[in-house]
């Protein structure tokens, strides 16, 4: 912090301010901040895929702001899900948050054929590194999620893997996308609902298609039209929506405790039945939790945290989420 662009600089206790572990992308760093045309702050960030290459990104964008202490924060919880573009100055944090959940999750996955040992159950492991291989990238190969429940399907993103890729330059009338997406309450009856066969064509490498009404269905179907790539290689089919039910239970006994060195802490927590992921919410006072852990219920309930600032206290709270929305926030445990 500093009062000229030239410093003098101050550590801030705030640190860092974009944060992104956990989840399917991992990181929020090396980007930049901006003004959109309401005046809403953004960060962008480069989460790391290294499939290719240890330095291969994406791009991420988080929604970003300074509270009434004009302390700077970036917003990365559930910074994967869906979320609105604003049409004005958003004055909640959370509020371009859809709602919609993520629906695929481990669920089962089916595909028209499988090169050697990457299978189709890769696709539902929010793990960008692990992936889907077609035998041949050929149109009609299809690939199927079972959500398991007829769900409410609001949205679905396919994000394309660059297998042994020989794509070295972006040319539009060769660099292209382009499939179907397809539901099933029986898994026998299907209907298109997103034919991105038609129209411009323009390369999708993490396609997202909101749908342009809610479907009813268990089953989702990505049907294959065309890729550039030698191979036809999908990292993740996710979909997104809800589930009739409830959220899960707010998780108890959240326990924070400082490592000797004080730059980390070890968390945990009781798991709760129907959790489908839990997200730590921690930060410099209990009214400003601005950073985001998101942890899967089949991963173990303990954290060794290693983000602190050295001199600094820290606030703790849990939350958790299923297919049917999030739980209540915990009461704040702290300062460690």
């Amino acid at each position: 912090m500093g009062d000229h662009p030239l410093g003098p600089f101050a550590y801030a206790p705030y640190n860092p301010i974009s944060y992104k572990p956990g989840g399917f992308m991992n990181g929020a760093g090396h980007g930049n901040t901006f003004q959109d045309n309401y005046g809403n702050y953004w960060n962008t960030g480069t989460p790391w895929i290294a499939v290719n290459w240890n330095f291969e990104r994406r791009i991420a964008m988080f929604p970003t702001g300074f509270d009434k202490d004009n302390q700077m924060f970036a917003n990365t919880r559930f910074g994967d899900f869906p979320h609105y573009l604003p049409t004005k100055k958003w004055e909640n944090k959370d509020e371009l948050f859809t709602g919609w959940m993520l629906l695929s999750y481990r669920k089962p996955c089916t595909a028209s054929s499988t090169l050697d040992t990457m299978a189709a159950a890769k696709t539902t492991d929010e793990n960008p590194r692990t992936f889907w291989v077609a035998r041949q990238n050929k149109p009609g190969e299809w690939l199927t999620v079972d959500l398991l429940k007829t769900s409410e399907v609001r949205a679905v993103q396919v994000n394309f893997t660059d297998y042994k890729s020989d794509i070295f330059e972006n040319d539009p009338a060769k660099t292209y996308t382009t499939f179907k997406l397809l539901a099933s309450q029986d898994g026998k009856s299907w209907q298109t609902v997103a034919d991105l066969t038609q129209g411009p064509r323009r390369d999708r490498p993490c396609a997202y298609v909101e749908l342009p009404q809610p479907v009813q269905a268990r089953y989702i179907r990505y049907e294959h039209s065309y890729v550039r790539a030698p191979s036809l290689a999908v990292s993740d089919l996710r979909v997104f929506g809800k589930i009739p039910g409830k959220p899960p239970k707010t998780p108890a006994q959240l326990t924070a405790r400082r490592d000797t060195d004080t730059r980390n802490a070890f968390i945990s927590w009781d798991k709760v039945p129907g959790a489908v992921g839990y997200n730590i919410r921690w930060g410099i006072a209990p009214d400003k939790l601005y950073q985001t852990y998101q942890i899967w219920h089949d991963e173990p309930n303990t954290l060794e945290l290693r983000a602190l600032t050295v001199g600094v206290q820290y606030y703790f709270a849990i939350e958790a989420f299923n297919e049917s929305g999030v739980s209540t926030l915990s009461k704040v445990t702290g300062p460690i």
